[in-house]
């Protein structure tokens, strides 16, 4: 039923808060925006400086609609692509050693025309139709994007997936936007304001509005808070974050792709000179932790990367953060489910669901844009309002309800 209102109400001012907000203001909506903290951003907030460091590796790819979204606005420009040079600094670790890629993963790679089930763990169809080897690097690969210590546990059609897209045979999708992640919120935030957008920052909302449709943009934990809904729970990553600003040397890598534990390193400043003083570089390390492993445990193996692709490091470092990321890394499906079942969008009675870990497809955050483009285009059908062109004409998918 058509509401007697124009307003829409959001809650969070993440990167899916911040984008149902625009595409709901280009609709004709009145939309006022929650932000619990004094700025919006969530985990796409980045440190003020000198080193300035996203909330974990971040990073765009162009070949998915949101980034194609983002762009057409300029809220992501301007931006760095992967240079040769860049590609030439990076190896990958195997073995204990840093090379090239083992021909295990090359073999894997080639085999891009298969198929993986949803209802099959990647161990087992991996170890298949990939081999042991090609397997388990395959694991190492997408250790990053999954932020878990144990890809193999989980969908061999979620696995596979990403393993496809992060190794396309394409020009580098990745895109780093000058700068750092905090200032594409801040262009959002300005362009928001722009189209009539009110967003108030230090409102912490404890219950729902009654009067208006409410796209609740936070993680799950504090959705299920909200809303009362026990069941808006799903699997997710847990992963340390060593982030490092150090005294630039010659020797140090741009990339190590850690096949042998799923860690991660790279450093952000080859692309981006902006994000560290001169002279100076921007590393940050990411590495899932096993079960049962303490943080110090994770970052001992993560310091193990350091070593291998900084030299030295230790000596030249005059910057230092650690944290910890559970459960807030993006939704990770189990065998014998897909994007589809994961808690759905549309939770009737004028509210919708937006974030990283709902039913919506998409890469890391490109799951948070996906459900809140979906979610933006419900409120403004819910409301009277002809979406735009670029929103979806229908929700992702309807997912899992209680």
């Amino acid at each position: 039923m058509t509401r007697q209102t124009r307003d829409i109400s959001i809650v969070g001012g993440g990167l899916a808060g911040l984008t149902a907000a625009i595409a709901c203001a280009e609709g004709g909506a009145r939309v006022t925006l929650h932000e619990a903290h004094r700025e919006p951003g969530g985990r796409a907030r980045s440190t003020g400086g000198p080193y300035v460091a996203n909330d974990g590796t971040h990073v765009f790819y162009s070949d998915g609609t949101p980034w194609r979204w983002l762009a057409a606005r300029g809220l992501v420009q301007p931006y760095a692509r992967l240079t040769l040079g860049a590609l030439a600094r990076s190896r990958f670790r195997h073995g204990g050693r840093l090379g090239g890629p083992p021909l295990s993963l090359v073999r894997a790679l080639g085999r891009r025309r298969l198929r993986a089930p949803a209802d099959e763990d990647f161990a087992t169809w991996g170890g298949r139709h990939l081999g042991q080897e090609g397997m388990r690097a395959a694991c190492g690969l997408v250790g990053v994007v999954t932020y878990d210590g144990d890809p193999g546990r989980l969908s061999a059609a979620f696995v596979w997936e990403r393993v496809l897209r992060v190794a396309a045979p394409r020009p580098p999708a990745p895109r780093y936007v000058v700068g750092g992640w905090g200032r594409v919120i801040d262009r959002m935030a300005i362009h928001a304001r722009g189209l009539g957008v009110r967003i108030e920052t230090g409102s912490r909302v404890d219950a729902l509005p009654e009067d208006t449709p409410v796209i609740v943009a936070t993680s799950l934990d504090a959705a299920r808070t909200l809303l009362g809904d026990g069941s808006l729970r799903w699997e997710s990553g847990r992963a340390v974050l060593l982030d490092l600003g150090l005294r630039e040397s010659r020797g140090d890598l741009f990339l190590v792709s850690d096949l042998d534990e799923g860690g991660f390193l790279e450093r952000y400043t080859l692309p981006d000179p902006s994000l560290a003083p001169a002279g100076h570089s921007l590393v940050q390390l990411q590495m899932p932790m096993r079960a049962d492993e303490t943080k110090e445990g994770a970052i001992a193996r993560a310091e193990r990367v350091a070593d291998l692709g900084l030299p030295g490091w230790r000596e030249r470092t005059t910057w230092r953060r650690e944290a910890t990321c559970n459960g807030r890394t993006g939704a990770l499906d189990l065998p014998g489910t897909t994007w589809r079942d994961r808690p759905a969008i549309e939770r009737g009675n004028g509210v919708w669901l937006a974030g990283d870990s709902v039913a919506a497809p998409g890469l890391l955050s490109e799951v948070s844009s996906h459900s809140a483009l979906a979610a933006a285009a419900s409120a403004l059908r819910a409301v009277g309002r002809e979406p735009g062109r670029d929103l979806p004409q229908s929700a992702s998918g309807r997912g899992r309800r209680a």
